[in-house]
């Protein structure tokens, strides 16, 4: 008699869906550029200036000055000209932030074949720079007809601590930042917690983190992405290809959201960060303090496995020594260049 083949799991199902979504396989295709890309770096000071973190970060004397840009998908940019303005400097403050930092200017690349269009395309961009008190220093326009619909906006900042993924060992704690006072949009995947909230507040929600990171509390920080929860976890670990236990159970969670659509959020405020579990505690309070929602949601090991629990069940979701997943990761390195350092 052959053994029946069991039926996935729940968890496992979910788990399986989560690895083949369309944002999961566009974050396995970085693999292409990151191996073209030089990566060769005699200290971790210009480690940092080199891909993998959400920003460069060049050593400016006691500080870093910060560099980013995002690339908004086409289709988005046509079908929500003003959200995109918007999410395109949302998303590149956030990268700043993750990084420990604080922004400071932006400027913009666009082509349009509709002057309207892209009128609200700028108006989201000027809206979000009012909001996070950031300067609109300009950029490249080409309007004309047959254009295709494109956008890009690139972002600078500082940091005196950087919150880089480089920092990342086993032994440290994850925790989970979230603004849980928000929306859906539609169908998207995207949950908006900035609609009808004064800039001010924006501001200072976001500061708790480079507060956080200067007062050493914080070591490495992801904000969380278009791959959700578990891929941005993937982006957290990779460059030191450490492992990690996640318990969903655990995550901040909005009242009555699924969790297979919340594991593929992408927030306008959410972030992963590692810390001592000694800070754990004072953490959560300076989140607490600006209404944001703070918990912990597993733990750092040197497994290369991101493996996931809920309820009763426990499974791997992936093995970064098989598979890797943007391309970004320098174990080797990093040992050599701490051992020449120490």
């Amino acid at each position: 008699m052959t053994n029946p083949i069991l039926a996935p799991t729940p968890l496992q199902g979910m788990l399986a869906r989560l690895r083949d979504t369309p944002a999961m396989r566009a974050k396995q295709a970085i693999q292409n550029p990151a191996r073209a890309l030089p990566m060769h770096a005699a200290s971790r000071d210009d480690l940092y200036a080199l891909p993998g973190d959400d920003t460069a970060a060049i050593r400016c004397g006691d500080q870093y000055q910060l560099l980013a840009i995002e690339g908004m998908i086409p289709a988005f940019v046509e079908q929500a000209p003003w959200f995109a303005g918007w999410s395109a400097v949302m998303a590149n403050v956030s990268d700043i932030t993750a990084m420990g930092g604080r922004a400071s200017a932006v400027v913009n690349a666009y082509w349009h074949h509709d002057s309207q269009a892209a009128d609200r395309v700028l108006a989201g961009i000027r809206d979000a720079c009012e909001a996070y008190g950031l300067i609109m220093a300009g950029g490249h326009t080409s309007q004309a007809p047959g254009n295709p619909t494109a956008l890009a906006v690139a972002i600078t900042g500082w940091a005196r601590n950087l919150l880089s993924t480089l920092h990342v060992e086993p032994g440290q704690v994850i925790a989970m930042a979230v603004d849980l006072d928000g929306h859906w949009h539609g169908n998207a995947p995207y949950w908006k917690a900035f609609e009808n909230v004064p800039g001010t507040r924006l501001q200072e929600k976001l500061e708790v983190i480079p507060r956080l990171a200067e007062a050493g509390l914080l070591l490495a920080a992801k904000d969380i992405s278009n791959a959700g929860i578990l891929g941005t976890l993937l982006m957290l670990l990779e460059p030191t290809r450490c492992g990690a236990r996640i318990d969903l159970d655990a995550l901040p969670l909005p009242a009555d959201a699924a969790m297979e659509r919340w594991l593929q959020a992408f927030p306008s405020y959410g972030f992963l960060l590692t810390l001592d579990r000694k800070d754990l505690a004072t953490v959560e309070a300076a989140f607490a303090f600006e209404g944001v929602h703070c918990a912990c949601i597993g733990e750092v090991d040197d497994s290369t496995r991101l493996r996931v629990s809920q309820g009763h069940e426990h499974h791997e979701f992936w093995n970064l020594a098989d598979q890797a997943f943007t391309g970004f990761s320098h174990p080797g390195f990093l040992h050599s260049v701490v051992s020449k350092e120490h």
